[in-house]
């Protein structure tokens, strides 16, 4: 399904609306919302829309993006706080200081002691309440600051870690140095240190490499609308914001 396509009115846009977003590659979860409100705000002849999104996803990672319109923002807190799914894949036997592939790999470690068998024995102790800490590169804040701009400026900054529920964690597939997972998580999961930290449990270094949300709550991706728009008009509005 295509947005773009969708007739909506002015009226059920104001009164609160929600739309369901497969966000694409490179995208940031800020520019979906400006694009989405831009064409609304044009189709409707409206001058002014309040839009907002439930949960950030990283330009890197695709997927549900939940988007609220006029009243219905005043529900995103409600919607950022329910179980989220995500599937993607590990990469063993190589770190990046942000967790994934927004910086290159830094350090290689061994992988030959590795098997099926203890990927999915220590899998287990990443289920339940567990203590992380968020990466460096995050749009957290510390004493008014970005880490993510702490981290550029190649400064270190100490991040006290914080209780998140994995409700499961399981491998999808096992293809060494590739696994590929799916979490089932609460509100503030990231997934960028469950790859760092699973690495680390397996006495080895991991990053994320792809990463997909598919559900939040009750809502699923197979029923979000597409943005359908020509790959380098992405990458120029990507490199323009």
């Amino acid at each position: 399904m295509n947005l773009f396509d969708q007739n909506f009115t002015a009226e059920q846009l104001q009164d609160g609306h929600l739309i369901a977003i497969d966000k694409p590659l490179h995208w940031t979860s800020f520019q979906v919302v400006n694009k989405v409100r831009w064409h609304l705000q044009n189709h409707c002849k409206i001058k002014k829309l309040k839009v907002g999104h439930a949960g950030t996803l990283d330009p890197l990672a695709t997927g549900l993006l939940l988007l609220c319109t006029g009243k219905m923002t005043k529900s995103i807190e409600q919607l950022q706080g329910q179980e989220k799914v995500y599937t993607g894949q590990f990469v063993l036997g190589a770190s990046t200081p942000s967790y994934d592939l927004e910086t290159p790999i830094d350090q290689y470690f061994p992988t030959e002691h590795i098997t099926a068998e203890k990927i999915r024995e220590v899998a287990q102790q990443f289920t339940g309440t567990i203590d992380q800490k968020p990466p460096l590169f995050s749009a957290l804040k510390k004493e008014g600051r970005r880490l993510y701009e702490i981290a550029r400026a190649g400064e270190t900054v100490e991040i006290a870690s914080r209780k998140v529920h994995i409700a499961s964690f399981e491998m999808t597939a096992i293809e060494l140095p590739i696994l590929s997972f799916r979490v089932r998580c609460s509100k503030g999961t990231y997934i960028r240190s469950l790859a760092h930290d699973f690495g680390k449990a397996l006495d080895t270094g991991a990053h994320l490499s792809q990463l997909r949300r598919t559900a939040i709550g009750e809502h699923h991706v197979d029923n979000a609308f597409h943005l359908e728009i020509e790959e380098n008009q992405t990458q120029a509005q990507y490199k323009e914001n």
